[in-house]
Protein backbone atom coordinates (compact mmCIF):
# COMPACT_ATOMS: atom_id res chain seq x y z
CA UNK A 1 0.00 0.00 0.00
CA UNK A 2 1.21 3.54 -0.97
CA UNK A 3 -0.01 6.24 1.17
CA UNK A 4 0.01 9.88 0.51
CA UNK A 5 -0.92 12.77 3.10
CA UNK A 6 -0.81 16.43 2.11
CA UNK A 7 -0.81 19.03 4.63
CA UNK A 8 -1.18 22.80 3.66
CA UNK A 9 -2.71 25.99 4.73
CA UNK A 10 -6.02 27.58 3.49
CA UNK A 11 -5.31 28.16 -0.29
CA UNK A 12 -2.12 26.11 -0.61
CA UNK A 13 -3.76 24.22 -3.31
CA UNK A 14 -4.72 20.34 -1.35
CA UNK A 15 -7.83 20.39 -3.18
CA UNK A 16 -6.51 20.52 -6.77
CA UNK A 17 -4.20 18.07 -5.60
CA UNK A 18 -7.12 15.50 -4.72
CA UNK A 19 -8.24 16.61 -7.96
CA UNK A 20 -5.25 15.38 -10.25
CA UNK A 21 -5.09 12.32 -8.23
CA UNK A 22 -9.01 11.19 -8.94
CA UNK A 23 -8.21 12.39 -11.84
CA UNK A 24 -5.59 9.69 -12.49
CA UNK A 25 -8.12 7.20 -10.76
CA UNK A 26 -5.84 7.40 -7.43
CA UNK A 27 -8.67 7.52 -4.49
CA UNK A 28 -9.04 10.09 -2.27
CA UNK A 29 -9.78 10.22 1.28
CA UNK A 30 -10.66 13.21 3.07
CA UNK A 31 -9.97 13.32 6.92
CA UNK A 32 -12.91 15.62 7.22
CA UNK A 33 -15.56 12.93 6.04
CA UNK A 34 -15.16 11.28 9.45
CA UNK A 35 -16.15 14.80 11.49
CA UNK A 36 -19.36 14.92 8.79
CA UNK A 37 -20.35 11.74 9.56
CA UNK A 38 -20.11 12.00 13.05
CA UNK A 39 -22.11 15.36 12.69
CA UNK A 40 -24.68 13.23 11.06
CA UNK A 41 -25.11 10.33 13.38
CA UNK A 42 -25.72 12.90 16.29
CA UNK A 43 -27.99 14.73 14.49
CA UNK A 44 -26.01 17.39 14.09
CA UNK A 45 -25.28 19.94 10.71
CA UNK A 46 -21.95 19.62 9.90
CA UNK A 47 -22.08 22.95 8.32
CA UNK A 48 -22.26 24.61 11.57
CA UNK A 49 -20.97 21.72 13.97
CA UNK A 50 -17.88 20.74 12.46
CA UNK A 51 -15.20 22.21 13.87
CA UNK A 52 -16.82 21.67 17.50
CA UNK A 53 -17.23 18.02 16.54
CA UNK A 54 -13.45 17.99 15.69
CA UNK A 55 -12.91 19.35 19.39
CA UNK A 56 -15.58 16.80 20.83
CA UNK A 57 -13.28 13.36 19.11
CA UNK A 58 -10.45 14.72 20.07
CA UNK A 59 -11.83 15.18 23.65
CA UNK A 60 -13.67 11.66 23.83
CA UNK A 61 -10.98 9.70 21.84
CA UNK A 62 -7.65 11.06 21.93
CA UNK A 63 -5.61 13.72 20.10
CA UNK A 64 -5.40 11.33 17.13
CA UNK A 65 -9.26 10.54 17.11
CA UNK A 66 -9.82 11.65 13.57
CA UNK A 67 -6.57 10.08 11.77
CA UNK A 68 -7.86 6.70 13.68
CA UNK A 69 -11.09 6.71 12.61
CA UNK A 70 -9.58 7.32 9.05
CA UNK A 71 -7.27 4.46 8.83
CA UNK A 72 -10.39 2.21 7.93
CA UNK A 73 -11.75 4.62 5.15
CA UNK A 74 -7.70 4.13 3.44
CA UNK A 75 -7.79 0.36 3.61
CA UNK A 76 -10.88 0.15 2.17
CA UNK A 77 -10.25 2.18 -0.39
CA UNK A 78 -6.54 0.56 -1.06
CA UNK A 79 -8.40 -2.59 -1.63
CA UNK A 80 -11.03 -1.10 -3.63
CA UNK A 81 -8.39 0.93 -5.85
CA UNK A 82 -7.13 -0.55 -9.69
CA UNK A 83 -3.98 2.00 -8.83
CA UNK A 84 -1.90 -0.63 -7.16
CA UNK A 85 -3.08 0.00 -3.87
CA UNK A 86 -2.53 4.12 -3.88
CA UNK A 87 -4.56 6.46 -2.06
CA UNK A 88 -4.17 10.07 -1.41
CA UNK A 89 -5.16 11.42 1.89
CA UNK A 90 -6.48 15.07 2.24
CA UNK A 91 -6.35 17.03 5.32
CA UNK A 92 -3.44 16.20 8.06
CA UNK A 93 -2.97 18.97 10.08
CA UNK A 94 -1.41 17.66 13.21
CA UNK A 95 1.86 16.04 14.88
CA UNK A 96 -0.34 13.42 16.81
CA UNK A 97 -1.96 12.47 13.28
CA UNK A 98 1.02 12.39 11.16
CA UNK A 99 2.53 9.91 14.10
CA UNK A 100 -0.32 7.77 13.54
CA UNK A 101 -0.38 7.22 10.14
CA UNK A 102 2.96 6.94 10.14
CA UNK A 103 2.68 4.34 13.13
CA UNK A 104 -0.03 2.18 10.64
CA UNK A 105 1.88 2.61 7.51
CA UNK A 106 5.94 2.74 7.65
CA UNK A 107 7.57 3.75 4.88
CA UNK A 108 4.39 3.21 2.88
CA UNK A 109 3.53 6.67 4.45
CA UNK A 110 4.51 10.03 2.36
CA UNK A 111 3.95 13.48 3.81
CA UNK A 112 3.76 15.99 1.36
CA UNK A 113 3.25 19.59 1.89
CA UNK A 114 2.02 22.18 -0.31
CA UNK A 115 3.40 25.76 0.16
CA UNK A 116 2.97 29.22 -1.34
CA UNK A 117 3.28 32.49 0.46
CA UNK A 118 0.07 34.16 2.16
CA UNK A 119 -0.72 37.12 -0.31
CA UNK A 120 -0.98 34.41 -3.43
CA UNK A 121 -3.36 32.26 -1.15
CA UNK A 122 -5.20 35.34 -0.55
CA UNK A 123 -5.35 36.35 -3.71
CA UNK A 124 -6.75 32.32 -4.96
CA UNK A 125 -9.21 32.52 -2.02
CA UNK A 126 -10.52 36.02 -3.04
CA UNK A 127 -11.09 35.09 -6.56
CA UNK A 128 -12.75 31.76 -5.82
CA UNK A 129 -15.13 34.13 -3.52
CA UNK A 130 -16.69 30.69 -1.96
CA UNK A 131 -18.01 32.96 1.06
CA UNK A 132 -17.16 36.18 2.53
CA UNK A 133 -14.83 35.18 4.66
CA UNK A 134 -12.53 33.74 1.59
CA UNK A 135 -11.78 37.49 0.49
CA UNK A 136 -11.35 38.94 4.22
CA UNK A 137 -7.51 39.21 4.93
CA UNK A 138 -7.69 39.32 8.56
CA UNK A 139 -10.13 35.94 8.94
CA UNK A 140 -7.64 34.21 6.58
CA UNK A 141 -4.51 35.54 9.01
CA UNK A 142 -6.76 34.38 11.96
CA UNK A 143 -7.44 31.12 10.07
CA UNK A 144 -3.64 30.76 9.46
CA UNK A 145 -2.80 30.85 13.35
CA UNK A 146 -5.78 28.02 14.61
CA UNK A 147 -4.05 25.73 11.92
CA UNK A 148 -0.64 26.69 13.10
CA UNK A 149 -1.73 26.27 16.89
CA UNK A 150 -3.38 23.05 15.96
CA UNK A 151 0.11 21.80 15.24
CA UNK A 152 0.08 22.35 10.96
CA UNK A 153 3.04 24.43 11.19
CA UNK A 154 5.55 21.95 12.88
CA UNK A 155 3.61 18.87 10.47
CA UNK A 156 4.81 20.92 7.47
CA UNK A 157 8.14 21.03 8.80
CA UNK A 158 8.13 17.28 9.13
CA UNK A 159 6.82 16.33 5.67
CA UNK A 160 9.01 13.97 3.16
CA UNK A 161 8.43 16.21 0.53
CA UNK A 162 7.47 19.53 -0.54
CA UNK A 163 5.13 21.27 -3.78
CA UNK A 164 5.77 24.85 -4.31
CA UNK A 165 2.67 26.20 -5.74
CA UNK A 166 3.58 29.33 -6.98
CA UNK A 167 3.90 29.19 -10.74
CA UNK A 168 1.11 28.12 -12.89
CA UNK A 169 -1.58 25.61 -12.47
CA UNK A 170 -0.01 23.51 -15.19
CA UNK A 171 3.05 23.20 -13.21
CA UNK A 172 1.78 22.70 -10.19
CA UNK A 173 -0.80 19.63 -11.47
CA UNK A 174 2.60 18.43 -13.30
CA UNK A 175 4.15 18.51 -9.83
CA UNK A 176 1.53 16.43 -8.54
CA UNK A 177 1.68 13.61 -10.93
CA UNK A 178 5.47 13.06 -9.68
CA UNK A 179 4.90 12.37 -6.53
CA UNK A 180 1.68 10.01 -7.60
CA UNK A 181 3.74 8.81 -9.89
CA UNK A 182 1.29 9.17 -12.10
CA UNK A 183 1.95 9.52 -16.34
CA UNK A 184 0.55 12.82 -17.98
CA UNK A 185 -1.32 10.32 -20.38
CA UNK A 186 -3.15 8.82 -17.66
CA UNK A 187 -4.96 12.48 -16.77
CA UNK A 188 -4.78 13.90 -20.52
CA UNK A 189 -8.68 13.63 -20.29
CA UNK A 190 -9.35 15.43 -17.20
CA UNK A 191 -7.23 18.58 -17.82
CA UNK A 192 -8.42 19.34 -21.37
CA UNK A 193 -11.79 20.16 -19.44
CA UNK A 194 -10.11 22.09 -16.33
CA UNK A 195 -9.65 26.06 -16.86
CA UNK A 196 -6.48 27.12 -16.14
CA UNK A 197 -7.30 29.73 -13.60
CA UNK A 198 -6.37 30.64 -10.20
CA UNK A 199 -9.17 29.54 -8.51
CA UNK A 200 -8.99 26.41 -9.85
CA UNK A 201 -5.33 26.27 -8.21
CA UNK A 202 -7.05 25.91 -4.92
CA UNK A 203 -10.18 24.23 -5.32
CA UNK A 204 -10.57 22.60 -2.35
CA UNK A 205 -13.49 23.39 0.05
CA UNK A 206 -12.81 25.14 3.55
CA UNK A 207 -13.82 21.77 5.49
CA UNK A 208 -11.56 19.80 3.53
CA UNK A 209 -9.31 19.10 6.24
CA UNK A 210 -9.32 17.24 9.41
CA UNK A 211 -11.04 20.14 11.28
CA UNK A 212 -12.48 22.23 8.14
CA UNK A 213 -11.12 25.45 10.59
Amino acid sequence: MNVIGTVGLPGSGKGEAANVAEAADIPVVVMGDVIRAECRRRGLDPAQHHGRMAGTLREEEGDDAIAARTLPRIREAAAESDRDETVLVDGLRSTVELERFREAFGDDFTLVAIRAPFELRAERLGERGRDDSDSDLEALRERDEREVELGLGETLERADVEIDNTDSLAAFRERVREVLGVDDEESDRSDGDAAETPEAADAEAPEAGGDGA
